[in-house]
């Protein structure tokens, strides 16, 4: 099945700072867990999620290149925190504070992935919304897509370096 296209309100969307977003996704990215935090906060079913890549909630405003940077983390069997704008069934958009591990099985193979969500300050989400602005318009510079990516996912990685820090670093610093 192929993802809704679904157009941004402008609207964004808030959950209880108590509350954790929690998914699960095969290898490939395809949603097998969704709790309820999950379901109320993208306004879709578990009967619409499961089973649908977990892109099905990403916003157009978000850089390619920090899933790029996810996916790779993934893929090297760490994990990764990461500041994520999403976008609910509606349109409306929200915020979170993703931490993103591999899940192995009892031979230590990588069979699927787990994500939980929190809120993130406020005080990140107005830097993020700043730096992942920057990333875009390095990303639409290009007309490959992937060039694109590739060259604002070193634009990233230098505008961390000047701060004299790694990706892992930078994300709790700010």
């Amino acid at each position: 099945m192929r993802e809704p296209i679904v157009t941004p309100t402008g609207i964004e969307r808030f959950f209880p700072e108590e509350d954790i977003i929690v998914s699960k996704t095969d290898l490939k990215g395809h949603i097998t867990y969704a709790n309820e935090t999950f379901l109320n906060i993208s306004g879709y079913t578990e009967e619409e999620l499961l089973g649908q890549p977990h892109s099905i909630i990403r916003h157009p405003d978000m850089p390619r290149c920090v899933f790029k940077l996810l996916w790779d983390t993934l893929e090297a069997r760490r994990e990764i925190f990461a500041y994520v704008l999403n976008m609910a069934k509606s349109g409306d958009h929200y915020w979170v504070f993703a931490h993103v591990t591999p899940t192995f099985d009892e031979f230590e193979q990588v069979i699927g992935y787990h994500s939980n969500r929190r809120v993130p300050d406020r005080k990140q989400v107005e830097l993020f919304t700043e730096v992942y602005s920057q990333l875009l318009q390095e990303e639409r510079r290009h007309t490959d897509w992937r060039m694109g990516m590739e060259a604002a996912g070193k634009k990233l990685l230098s505008m961390i370096a000047a701060k004299g820090m790694e990706y892992e670093e930078f994300i709790f610093s700010v």
